[in-house]
C-alpha cells in the first residue's frame, strides 16, 4: 500500500483549502483505503477545531510535530531553497515510511528524496494579473517555477487549468494530472425554509455564498439589482462569506457603499459568515445560486449546488461550463443587464420539484465523489511508478 503524506492546507485564512483537504481525505478513506494510506502531518499548536475535523476521519493517520508549527514554515522553506532540501520534514516523512508527498503552497527542495505531487489550484495570478501586486505575483510564480524545475508531478483541478498551464510552462505531459474534485453531501436534519426564515428571507430569493474577494464580482449582482429596482422590480439576493480580501481590504467596503448608495439594503442581504449547515440549507431554499466570478479553478459553490440539485446562474467562464455543462444558465460577468433579465424571469420551483431534483442529484454526487478518490489514487500510484 502506498503511503501519502499531507500537511495542512488552508485554515482560517483559506477555508476553501481546508474544506478541500477534508473532502479529499474523506474520499480516499471511503473508497480507496485498500490502495493508499493518507498520513496527515501538522504542528503541535494547531487549533482544536481544525484538529477535531481531521480526528473524526476514521482511517486517517495524524502525526503532530513541532516541525510543522506555523512559525517554522518560513525557516524550513528558506533551507529548502538554499540547501535544496527541507531536512527536518524529510526526516519525519522517512520516520513514518512515506512514499509520496502532497506539496501544496509549500516546497521541500530540489534534493528532496521523496516523490512529490504539487497541487496548483489555479493560475489566477496569470489570468488576472492586475489583482496581484508585485510581491504577491512573484511569490506565486517563483513557487510554481521551482516546483516545475524540481520535476514535481503537477496536479490541476480542471482541463481549463491544464490548457492554461501548458501555455505558460513546459512540463512533460505524463507529469500533468487533472483531478476534478467533488464534495460529499450529508443532508442535515434541518428544514431549508426554517433557516431562510431565521435570516428573514422571502419565499423567493437567490443565494450567493462566495467570499468577498475582488474576483468574485459581487458588483455585477449589485448593479443588476439596481437596474431592476429602477424599473420597479424587486429581487432579493442573499450573500454570505468572509468579508476580508487580503489582497484588497477596500473591496467589501466598496460593495457596501454601492449597496447603500443605490438603496439596496433590502435586496442585497449581507449575512456574514454563517455555519456550513446553513449554507447548505439556504442553497436548497433558494431559487438558484449565483456565481458571477471572473475566475475559478474549480468552484466549490458549483460543486455543492450540483450535488444538492440546486439550479445555477453562472458567469460564462470556460471552467464553469466544463464543471456545470448544461445544468446552468450562463451570463457575461460584465453584463449586469443580462443578469438582471435572468433574475427577474427565473421561474420558481415547487417544493416537490426541488425534492425530486435533489434525489437525482445526490445519487450522481456519490458517483463523482468515488471518481474523485479513484482518479487521485491513480495519480498517486502512477507518480510512484514513473521514473523522474
Amino acid at each position: 500500500m502506498t503511503r501519502i503524506g499531507f500537511t495542512l492546507i488552508g485554515g482560517r485564512t483559506w477555508v476553501g483549502g481546508l474544506n478541500y483537504q477534508v473532502n479529499l481525505i474523506q474520499s480516499i478513506v471511503k473508497y480507496e483505503h485498500s490502495r493508499i494510506q493518507p498520513v496527515l502531518f501538522m504542528g503541535i499548536n494547531v487549533s482544536p477545531d481544525i484538529l477535531a475535523r481531521f480526528s473524526n476521519i476514521h482511517g486517517l493517520i495524524i502525526v503532530q510535530s513541532d516541525v510543522f508549527n506555523q512559525d517554522k514554515k518560513l525557516p524550513r522553506l528558506l533551507k529548502a531553497l538554499v540547501w535544496g532540501i527541507d531536512q527536518s520534514a524529510a526526516d519525519l516523512f522517512a520516520q513514518h515510511e512515506i512514499d509520496v508527498v502532497f506539496e501544496s503552497a509549500d516546497f521541500y527542495g530540489w534534493r528532496f528524496p521523496f516523490k512529490a505531487i504539487a497541487w496548483i489550484p489555479d493560475l489566477q495570478h496569470r489570468r488576472l494579473r492586475h489583482l496581484f501586486n508585485f510581491p504577491a505575483y512573484w511569490k506565486r510564480e517563483i513557487g510554481f517555477r521551482v516546483q516545475i524545475a524540481s520535476s514535481r508531478h503537477i496536479m490541476l483541478s480542471s482541463e481549463d487549468a491544464r490548457s492554461d498551464f501548458l501555455k505558460f510552462y513546459s512540463v512533460p505531459s505524463e507529469k500533468i494530472h487533472v483531478v476534478k474534485f467533488a464534495v460529499p453531501v450529508e443532508l442535515v436534519n434541518i428544514r431549508p425554509k426554517d433557516v431562510a426564515d431565521e435570516y428573514g428571507l422571502p419565499e423567493h430569493f437567490f443565494y450567493m455564498p462566495n467570499q468577498f474577494w475582488r474576483h468574485k464580482n459581487h458588483e455585477c449582482v449589485v448593479q443588476a439589482l439596481n437596474i431592476l429596482r429602477r424599473d420597479g422590480k424587486e429581487v432579493v439576493v442573499a450573500v454570505s462569506g468572509n468579508q476580508n480580501d487580503h489582497r484588497d481590504k477596500t473591496y467589501f467596503p466598496k460593495i457596501k457603499a454601492m449597496v447603500d448608495a443605490y438603496g439596496l439594503e433590502s435586496y442585497f442581504r449581507v449575512l456574514g459568515v454563517i455555519p456550513y449547515q446553513h449554507v447548505q440549507a439556504l442553497m436548497q431554499a433558494s431559487m438558484a445560486i449565483i456565481n458571477p466570478s471572473r475566475f475559478e479553478g474549480w468552484s466549490t459553490t458549483v460543486e455543492e449546488a450540483k450535488s444538492l440539485g440546486v439550479r445555477m446562474i453562472l458567469s460564462d467562464l470556460k471552467v464553469h461550463q466544463e464543471q456545470a455543462e448544461d445544468d446552468a444558465i450562463y451570463f457575461a460577468p460584465d453584463d449586469a443587464d443580462q443578469l438582471a433579465h435572468l433574475l427577474i424571469n427565473f421561474p420558481p420551483l415547487s417544493d416537490q420539484q426541488k425534492v425530486a431534483f435533489r434525489h437525482i442529484a445526490l445519487s450522481h454526487a456519490d458517483v463523482r465523489f468515488a471518481a474523485f478518490a479513484r482518479v487521485f489514487t491513480d495519480m498517486v500510484t502512477d507518480s510512484v511508478n514513473i521514473e523522474n
